[in-house]
């Protein structure tokens, strides 16, 4: 822990100095542009992936990147209601016009659902959230990959899309969507070469985000 304590003062001395004027700015309000979602693996970070700053990102993380598909069960959407709150917030009252799925390799959550029964009761919450991820399974398995390597790269880039279609079931995100106010991406980040792949939801591909190449402006 003293690393992390150390930090905080670095954070105060150094740090936060480079960026006064801007958290001053932020001190009562803030206006993030997009909303990233993503997992909770220490390994992404994603002000530092995006090269973003304070203020610029609204950012939910949960195991998985798993976004609940929208229901009106009152039972169901309690339980899943902090990212759901989380993205109406982001919607409906930071009006928030950019909204990225990012998943990664070497992904915990996806391996997780492929795992013996017996090690998964050993974390039930755990156990309960990945269910989410059976319609992805199921994609993967009805494949028929031939090595796990395969199958986890398989899963997680379903995994995005699943997630992506999920998101499209919130009538606030279908509504804004259809009106050109509000634009939606997958990533997948591969972990050990800082890449990052983008989803092109017509073509239905990944590919790599690259300097000057078709990118949004």
């Amino acid at each position: 822990m003293k690393e992390l304590f150390d930090g905080a003062v670095k954070f105060l001395e150094d740090d936060f100095e480079d960026y006064k004027d801007l958290y001053q700015s932020l001190k009562r309000h803030q206006e993030p542009h997009t909303l990233f979602l993503t997992c909770v693996d220490s390994r992404v970070v994603p002000n530092l992936i995006t090269n973003s700053l304070p203020g610029d990102l609204f950012v939910i993380r949960n195991v998985g990147n798993i976004v609940p598909p929208y229901t009106q069960d009152s039972n169901l959407r309690e339980g899943y209601l902090a990212t759901t709150a989380a993205i109406e917030y982001a919607l409906s009252i930071l009006n928030i016009q950019n909204i990225i799925i990012c998943g990664h390799s070497d992904c915990g959550a996806c391996s997780a659902i492929y795992e013996d029964e017996e090690v998964l009761n050993r974390a039930p919450y755990v156990k309960k959230w990945v269910e989410l991820l059976e319609p992805v399974k199921k994609k993967v398995l009805d494949l028929k990959p031939k090595s796990k390597i395969k199958r986890m790269w398989l899963t997680e880039q379903f995994n995005i899309e699943q997630q992506l279609e999920n998101l499209m079931t919130y009538p606030f995100v279908e509504e804004r969507f259809d009106r050109g106010e509000l634009h939606i991406y997958g990533w997948y980040y591969i972990i050990p070469t800082g890449e990052i792949y983008n989803y092109n939801m017509i073509t239905k591909e990944f590919k790599p985000i690259k300097k000057d190449e078709n990118n949004p402006k």
